[in-house]
């Protein structure tokens, strides 16, 4: 988000300024819900195999969510103490049209009321791509990861990795912060960080961009699909802090009737797979 003046609004800008990975632990947002931290190494299974199996599955996730519609509602406000002052919302369902393309359909934008931020275009492009995070083996040469231990996630036993790009290439936008991998279907179950760098030009011209929490659901009885993400930070421009509170949610996963195959552990998901009801021993989302 970029700071706007309440009588001229105010155009962005870029820096390099990345994200501290203890900032990522200290957070109380990544302690939610969680047990105590096991720093043990894990047993039966290398750290190295661990990493290989979450980004095949991941691979695996990316290609399947890109044949499933979803609906996503994002509501983004500024907080004086604990009460908006300003908001913005938009509703869009992703479809596909005759032909199979990808669409984006918006069914609900009412006029924004933010008066202290401005959203850009790198906002809404981390809002609809890089908040449900995706490590997939085609990426996982670009971060240094670091195995930190073992945590339970409600009932889910989980690996916990911290990771960082290892170079900020050109404009390319990048995830820094923690994953959750649970050790089972060997997926990410939870992300907690946020997109790098932070944008800052010339001018004191700034966009800034806030930690989040993005939770996943096991939609298909398959994939673990993301179907919140909530941040709540104090975005630090130089002239003055923000307070903003992000919230977003994806509902009604329904796969599309592609010839596109999707697979699982080598296996074809078959159209009669039809989207389940998410079992009851999920990470909980914070309402």
């Amino acid at each position: 988000m970029t700071l706007r003046s309440r009588r001229a609004p105010l155009t962005g800008s870029l820096l390099l300024s990345l994200f501290s990975i203890a900032l990522v632990v200290q957070s109380s947002a990544a302690l939610a819900q969680e047990g105590t931290l096991d720093k043990s190494e894990p047993k039966g299974i290398t750290v190295e195999e661990i990493i290989k199996r979450f980004a095949a599955k991941e691979k695996e996730f990316r290609e399947a969510r890109d044949q499933y519609t979803y609906r996503q509602d994002v509501k983004v406000m500024t907080l004086d103490g604990d009460t908006p002052d300003g908001a913005y919302q938009q509703v869009f369902d992703v479809t596909f049209d005759d032909k199979g393309h990808k669409i984006k359909n918006v069914v609900f934008a009412p006029q924004p009321t933010l008066q202290r931020i401005a959203m850009t275009e790198e906002d809404i492009d981390d809002i609809e791509n890089r908040l449900p995070f995706v490590l997939t083996s085609d990426e996982i040469g670009e971060y240094d990861i670091l195995y930190v231990g073992q945590q339970k996630q409600d009932e889910l036993n989980t690996y916990v990795f911290d990771i960082a790009p290892k170079q900020i290439v050109g404009k390319k936008r990048y995830f820094q912060g923690r994953i959750w991998v649970d050790d089972h279907d060997f997926q990410v179950v939870k992300t907690f960080g946020k997109t790098v760098p932070d944008i800052r030009k010339k001018k004191g011209q700034e966009n800034l961009f806030p930690k989040f929490t993005t939770w996943r659901e096991q939609i298909d009885g398959k994939y673990w699909f993301p179907t919140y993400t909530r941040a709540e930070d104090t975005l630090k421009f130089s002239i003055g802090d923000v307070k903003i509170r992000e919230i977003v949610k994806y509902t009604n996963y329904k796969r599309f009737g592609s010839k596109v195959k999707i697979t699982y552990e080598g296996q074809e998901v078959k159209k009669s797979d039809q989207p389940q009801a998410p079992p009851t021993e999920q990470p909980q989302k914070p309402q």
